[in-house]
C-alpha cells in the first residue's frame, strides 16, 4: 500500500482440514443374507457369511468440499472386510463421477478415503488397503421404489425396499447408531454384480440397505 503498511492475506493453515458436507442417498448391497447384522450390532456381530463383500452407490443431492460444489454427482464404492466390521483391515475403492471437476474429484477422494475426517473419518481408521480411485460414468436412478445404480461396466445394481406388514410401507430400522445414518431401510437386490479390481461378485437376492445421508466434516 502507499503508506508502506502490509495487508494480511487470509490463508488457511496447511494443517487445517477443509470443511465439507454431503446430503443425498446411499445404497449398499453385500453378500449377507437379508438382513445384514452390522446395522444393529455396529460391527460386533460377524457378517452372515463370515466375511463382508460390499458395493455401494451414493447420490449427492447437495454438497461441497472446500468451497467446490459437489451437487448432482454420484459415487460408487467397493468394500471388502475379512471378518467383523469393527475389527478393521478393510480394503476399499472409490469410483468418482466423470462429470466431477478436478477439485471435486480430489475432494471426493479425500472424503471417501477418510482423509477429510468427519462422518467418513472411520475409513481412515478401518481401511488398511485403499485399492484405488477411478473416474467413471455413474448412474443413480430411482424407478418407483427401486434404485438402479451402474458404474460403467464394473458395477450393475438394482436395490428395492422390503415391504412391511402395512401395505406400501417399507421395513425401516430407526434410531440406530450406524455410521451412515440413524434410519436404515431394509432392502434386497434384484441385481448386484461387480467386476472390478480383480473381484467378481454376484449378490442378486442378497442383503441391501437404503439410507438418507447428511454427512459433514472435518468435525
Amino acid at each position: 500500500m502507499a503508506d508502506g503498511t502490509e495487508t494480511a492475506v487470509a490463508q488457511k493453515p496447511a494443517t487445517e482440514l477443509a470443511e465439507w458436507a454431503i446430503k443425498g442417498e446411499l445404497v449398499l448391497n453385500c453378500n449377507c443374507t437379508v438382513f445384514c447384522p452390522c446395522v444393529i450390532s455396529l460391527g460386533m456381530h460377524p457378517p452372515t457369511e463370515g466375511h463382508c463383500q460390499t458395493w455401494g452407490g451414493v447420490r449427492i443431492d447437495s454438497g461441497h468440499y472446500d468451497g467446490e460444489d459437489l451437487s448432482g454427482l454420484n459415487i460408487g464404492l467397493l468394500i471388502e472386510i475379512p471378518g467383523m466390521m469393527s475389527r478393521g483391515n478393510w480394503k476399499a475403492a472409490v469410483f468418482v463421477d466423470d462429470r466431477a471437476s478436478d477439485a471435486a474429484y480430489e475432494g471426493l477422494i479425500k472424503i471417501f478415503s477418510g482423509a477429510a475426517r468427519g462422518t467418513t473419518g472411520l475409513f481412515k481408521l478401518l481401511v488398511s488397503e485403499f485399492l484405488g480411485a477411478e473416474r467413471a460414468e455413474i448412474r443413480y436412478e430411482t424407478e418407483g421404489k427401486t434404485r438402479h445404480i451402474s458404474v460403467g461396466k464394473k458395477i450393475q445394481g438394482a436395490v428395492y425396499p422390503v415391504e412391511g406388514g402395512n401395505t406400501g410401507e417399507d421395513v425401516v430400522v430407526r434410531n440406530t447408531k450406524y455410521w451412515m445414518g440413524p434410519d436404515i431401510t431394509v432392502a434386497t437386490a434384484s441385481k448386484g454384480r461387480v467386476r472390478a479390481f480383480g473381484r467378481v461378485w454376484d449378490f442378486d437376492g442378497r442383503s441391501a440397505e437404503i439410507c438418507q445421508i447428511d454427512w459433514h466434516g472435518p468435525k
